[in-house]
């Protein structure tokens, strides 16, 4: 199992397959290397690199949960490219992943070749923020994983009309664990409290770090649905970072499984800018 240490000791998990172009996938916020298994099989002629952040997936967690922050994570990443003995790196970023790479692009763009953005921008609607806050750190209310997967299906139906139950059953898989007391979370509880320590702080101004990317290829994947991007901000972000590839995907919100074909010929075509 590969793992790193990082600076402050902690052990940090990732994966890497194939050959060519290195593409380094970054989660969402309670998210792991997982994320990407829907993409993958789709990806030809990459280096896909997979990282599971500080507390999350196969990493350990950290004697300190303040330190799960954008800053420190983006340190880590910096870190993981040493390990491997990369210089550059195109990121694709879902959600907390793609805050991180315009942290990245703010702070060490000559280590990037491009930026992917999974539904995520330099504005964040508030309403998807309260969603992500209601269930943020805290265990689900269910026995099992079916009785999860299920809830799941229901629950986002009207914004992701037509996913299969079996598909729900998979990802429910990603960040949860069946156990005698119930379902529970496989990521650290305290990133609650880390979010919620960084929020007090005031949400500063992104719209300079996504600039930062240009005039890196750039891509974002917008899911019509989302509640955390609007297509305003889209629309804006287009205008701000000209040659922009804009896909929107339709009955998809927060977030795209990004194995939809508007999803991956937006990714296809980032990467051929980079080839």
């Amino acid at each position: 199992m590969p793992r790193f240490v990082t600076s402050d000791g902690l052990h940090l998990h990732y994966e890497e397959a194939g050959e060519g172009l290195p593409v380094l996938c970054l989660s969402g916020l309670t998210r792991n290397a997982r994320d990407f298994d829907f993409m993958a099989p789709h990806l030809t002629g990459v280096r896909l690199i997979r990282l599971d952040y500080r507390g999350r997936g196969q990493s350990e967690w950290s004697p300190d949960p303040l330190s799960y922050t954008v800053p420190r994570e983006a340190q880590d990443v910096l870190e993981l490219l040493d390990h491997l003995g990369l210089e550059r790196v195109a990121i694709l970023g879902t959600s907390r992943g793609g805050l991180i790479a315009m942290v990245l692009a703010a702070m060490a763009k000559h280590r990037l070749l491009g930026v992917a953005l999974n539904d995520i921008g330099p504005e964040l609607d508030p309403g998807g923020l309260d969603v992500i806050m209601g269930y943020l750190g805290r265990h689900p209310e269910a026995a099992t994983l079916e009785e999860l997967a299920v809830a799941r299906k229901a629950a986002l139906e009207a914004k992701f009309p037509g996913v299969p139950l079996a598909r729900w059953r998979q990802e429910v898989t990603h960040t949860h664990v069946e156990t005698a007391q119930g379902v529970r979370i496989t990521y650290d509880p305290g990133l609650r409290e880390a979010v919620i320590a960084a929020g007090a702080k005031g949400a500063p101004d992104l719209w300079p770090l996504f600039r930062a990317i240009g005039p890196l290829p750039c891509a974002v994947i917008h899911g019509a649905n989302s509640d955390l991007l609007t297509e305003a901000t889209v629309a804006r972000m287009a205008a701000e970072l000209p040659g922009l590839i804009v896909a929107h995907v339709p009955d998809r919100a927060h977030i795209p499984f990004l194995d939809e074909p508007q999803a991956l010929d937006a990714l296809n075509l980032w990467l051929e800018q980079m080839a």
